[in-house]
């Protein structure tokens, strides 16, 4: 293998080279092949391309010598012939020098020279153009104007040029009265005449021209004034008055900045005389304050990327404030006014689509001290009302009722002042309280307590649950709002108080109210399953004539009232969230085991009677855990313990009554199961507790 510089090239791998050179070499294979290995022959190999190696670098180094040497060489000529430059180019710099003190001199002369000139051509000028206003004053003052300026259209511009001139110096003379009525406003009207021409036509350069001419005359901003409207003309074709300005005002300036000196100033006169104009009389014309309100703010935003001058914020917010502030002084008049009406709609349409004439809810001492009586005694005052199931609360109609507050609430932070937000936000408030809470929740509780029947009623239908459900879902949605849209607009004001004093009142009246029906309710339960105990429990249940025959695992009484609570936890579970599930269930947990408990005590017990009582109350045990309420389940343990009292042997009463349930119970009590005994007398059971 040749030994070449090419071969060290990057990317360069000795080991590899090393392979490559090992393989070519006859023998030096490490794998085996046509001829075994010869290490000496590898080793001569390996010496010969040393030798050429160096042999390769000595050349290579004496080609770099040769090199660098050649570079220092050239380096030397390139500093010669820098140096050279330099020279010349200070040699040019002194030349510039020289020509530039030389052009300053003559440029020095030639203003001294020019400045002479004027001073003699100036006042030459003056005199020329004295003399030609004089000579054209003459011809008004004679009464025939000769000049060609004055007679031909073509030099409009020119005669228009000398006419103001002429009103400039004879405005406080005599004679310009016939003047002044004369040509003046006849060439005014015309150069008028020409740019409303020129506008229809599209010619922006004579708009320009003449408008140019126009500025030094009277009649300028009536130029302005018949542009702005001719500009309108055809603008406003669909009914988005607000959508047509945008695109209206987005045409014209582009146009204005090319006619007028000042487009910033017609701009704003065309902007204030659309307002004035075309959303006045949209603001009288539509009912909808609020809709117009926000186009046209949503329009003044838009308008702030026009040149309007340089407070143009400050501008359009006077526009707006021009328009809309004779109405917005009423405004929350007129928004309580709408609510009010539209809140008594809602709730009329509902009732009337239930058929239902609401009842008047008294009010006043009389019904307040009824209210005291019945939350002191929990009785039913006055005649029960079937509902048939109707809890008269509608979730359609508090959907409709929080949707029109929601919009009163955006309307009233939009059109508020902000110093007045806050009182007026708490008046849309009191009245969604009025409508939702008074007129419809607490409605629908006072017929609900109302249609709660009486404890010791037979097959009573129990729908108060229901319409705690649904009362609490809806004030879920009051809370709701109360927390999103009321209180970022009184979360910074002294009505933040009054807000929260006024809910935490009407969730009180509420509490009042359902705590009240719910404890009737619950009184009606435990009234239902004395009446099925009543009706189903028979005395031979637990003392019966055959002992040895008695096949069933719990009583028919036990069952129905097991059947009929499960059924009441349920719809509890259903009606009921959070917390208050456990609260209800754990008092009508306590109210089934006193009723069972008060049951018991009414029979005697034989052996197989007791039996079967301690099979009706591991039922009522079995029951008692759906309730999931730990107090339950240990009563109802306690009350199965009792219960054993009934079938132990006479000598182990002592010892069970000493049982880790029953040891902490009153002696009396236990007493007084025992004595439930048929044997009691003849056992002697009493020496017991003696």
């Amino acid at each position: 293998m040749a030994t070449t510089a090419q071969l060290f090239e990057e990317p360069f791998d000795a080991d590899e080279y090393i392979e490559r050179l090992a393989w070519r070499t006859p023998g030096g294979g490490s794998k085996g092949g046509a001829e075994a290995f010869d290490p000496k022959r590898l080793l001569e190999e390996f010496e010969n391309h040393i030798e050429e190696l160096k042999q390769l670098d000595e050349r290579i180094q004496r080609r770099v010598e040769k090199l660098e040497h050649q570079c220092h060489r050239e380096a030397k000529e390139f500093a010669h012939k820098v140096q050279d430059l330099q020279r010349s180019n200070q040699v040019a710099f002194q030349h510039f020098q020289e020509l530039d003190e030389h052009i300053s001199y003559v440029a020095t002369k030639v203003c001294h020279l020019g400045d002479q000139l004027e001073g003699v051509n100036t006042p030459r000028q003056r005199a020329v153009e004295a003399q030609r206003l004089m000579t054209y004053f003459n011809e008004f003052l004679d009464g025939e104007l000769r000049s060609d300026v004055f007679n031909n259209p073509d030099k409009i511009k020119e005669a228009a040029d000398i006419i103001q001139k002429l009103h400039l110096i004879f405005l406080h003379l005599f004679v310009f009265l016939c003047f002044s009525a004369g040509k003046y406003h006849d060439l005014e009207r015309q150069l008028i005449q020409e740019f409303t021409a020129a506008q229809r036509r599209g010619e922006i350069g004579r708009m320009r021209e003449v408008a140019a001419v126009l500025l030094h005359f009277k009649g300028y901003a009536h130029c302005v004034d018949v542009y702005i409207k001719q500009c309108q003309e055809g603008a406003y074709l669909r009914n988005d008055v607000f959508e047509d300005t945008a695109i209206l005002c987005q045409r014209v300036n582009k146009q204005v900045g090319e006619v007028f000196s000042s487009p910033e100033t017609v701009m704003a006169k065309l902007i204030q005389n659309i307002f004035e104009n075309k959303l006045q009389w949209l603001c009288v014309c539509r009912p909808t304050l609020f809709y117009t309100f926000t186009r046209t703010t949503a329009l003044a935003t838009k308008l702030t990327e026009f040149n309007l001058g340089s407070d143009k914020h400050t501008f359009l917010s006077k526009l707006i404030k021009s328009i809309f502030s004779s109405y917005l002084e009423s405004y929350i008049g007129m928004e309580r006014e709408y609510l009010r009406t539209r809140g008594a709609m809602i709730l009329q349409r509902y009732y009337d689509s239930k058929n239902h004439q609401k009842r008047p809810i008294g009010t006043g001492s009389i019904q307040d001290l009824k209210e005291r009586i019945r939350q002191r005694t929990n009785l039913p005052l006055g005649p029960s009302i079937d509902t048939h199931g109707e809890t008269f609360l509608s979730p359609e109609l508090v959907v409709n009722l929080l949707q029109e507050t929601r919009h009163a609430f955006e309307r009233c932070h939009r059109l508020s002042d902000p110093s007045d937000l806050p009182k007026n936000a708490f008046s849309i408030f009191l009245l969604l309280v009025d409508h939702l809470c008074v007129e419809h929740i607490d409605y629908a509780l006072e017929i609900g307590l109302s249609a709660i029947p009486s404890a010791d009623a037979k097959n009573a239908n129990l729908y108060f649950l229901d319409v705690v459900q649904q009362a609490n879902s809806i004030f879920h949605l009051f809370d709701k709002q109360f927390n999103d849209q009321l209180m970022p607009l009184i979360s910074s004001s002294p009505k933040l108080a009054e807000c929260l004093h006024k809910k935490k009142e009407v969730i009180e009246q509420m509490e009042v109210k359902l705590d009240t029906g719910i404890d009737r309710t619950l009184n009606c339960m435990v009234g239902q399953m004395r009446h099925i105990l009543a009706t189903e429990q028979k005395k031979t249940d637990f003392r019966p004539e055959d002992e040895n025959n008695v096949m069933i695992q719990y009583t028919t009484a036990c069952s129905k009232v097991c059947t009929y609570v499960s059924r009441q936890v349920e719809h509890v579970r259903k009606s009921m969230d959070g917390k208050n599930v456990d609260t209800v269930l754990t008092e009508l947990g306590v109210r089934f085991h006193r009723l069972i408990h008060e049951h018991l005590q009414q029979y005697s017990y034989s052996s197989m009677g007791g039996m079967l009582a301690i099979c009706d109350v591991a039922e009522y045990r079995r029951c008692a855990k759906d309730f999931r309420v730990p107090l339950v389940l240990q009563l109802f343990d306690t009350l199965h313990a009792l219960c054993n009292l009934l079938v132990v042997a006479p000598d182990n009463l002592k010892q069970v009554c000493s049982g880790e349930q029953l040891t902490n119970l009153d002696r009396n009590l236990l007493h007084a199961f025992v004595q439930l005994r048929v044997d009691y007398r003849s056992a002697r059971l009493g020496r017991h507790f003696s």
